[in-house]
């Protein structure tokens, strides 16, 4: 599994539309719209980089109201989650500490 983020500066005034569109595409998990250089953040999640490189220059790059994109991809993933589950092992719901 690769992940990816992907920087997306939006044509004016088509954020909403830009950002629906991203994240009904397959391999985008989620869409945020963000303050400040760019106007959306992309998480894409796909099998490999091929599939990663298809996503990006064939699908996100395509929708309408696109202007620029950057991709950074992810060697790890650092969670709240994980670290929570990481550090509570031997440990189970209900038992005193």
């Amino acid at each position: 599994m690769v992940t990816a983020i992907v920087l997306v500066t939006c044509e004016v005034d088509q954020t909403p539309e830009t950002a629906q569109a991203l994240a009904d595409l397959d391999g985008v998990s989620e869409v945020y719209s963000v303050a400040g250089d760019w106007d959306l953040v992309a998480v894409v999640r796909v099998g490999g980089h091929d599939d990663l490189a298809a996503t990006v220059t064939e699908h996100i790059r395509k929708v309408k109201g696109v202007e620029t994109t950057r991709t950074l991809i992810a060697f790890r993933t650092y969670s709240r989650h994980d670290l929570d589950r990481m550090f509570s092992v031997g440990f189970e719901a209900g038992q005193p500490d």
